[in-house]
């Protein structure tokens, strides 16, 4: 099931400084991020091998997850929070803020047959 958590943040009267060391359960081998979005809705797959971490650096977002058993909704709406998906996780991504930027971490590089679109029968 897809988890969330707190990414080590330094503050001060400078500003802050958010540190993605030794946390992220893999190696990262792709990283995107998705802006301007209207009303529409992200995502809708799982991976076959694929996991991911999904940081909204600015804005705020809504993340539905479905992992075959259970059903989570998770809000990220700092910088700091960072929500793990595992291969198993069906997401959907929306309610994106007009300046919403979310940033993404793959373990894997981008391979149209590592999706499954498919989302889990009730």
């Amino acid at each position: 099931m897809a988890y969330q958590i707190d990414l080590k943040t330094f503050t001060d009267q400078r500003g802050n400084l958010t540190v993605i060391e030794k946390i992220i359960p893999f190696d990262v081998k792709r990283i995107f991020y998705i802006y301007g979005v209207d009303d529409s809705v992200r995502g809708g797959h799982r991976h076959h091998t694929t996991i991911q971490a999904a940081i909204c650096l600015k804005g705020s977002c809504t993340i539905y997850n479905h992992d075959g058993i259970g059903e989570d909704t998770f809000i990220l709406d700092a910088p700091h929070k960072c929500l793990i998906l595992e291969t198993q996780d069906w997401h959907q991504m929306y309610d994106f803020t007009p300046d919403a930027i979310l940033m993404v971490l793959a373990s894997e590089y981008f391979d149209p047959a590592d999706y499954i679109y498919e989302p889990y029968k009730p």
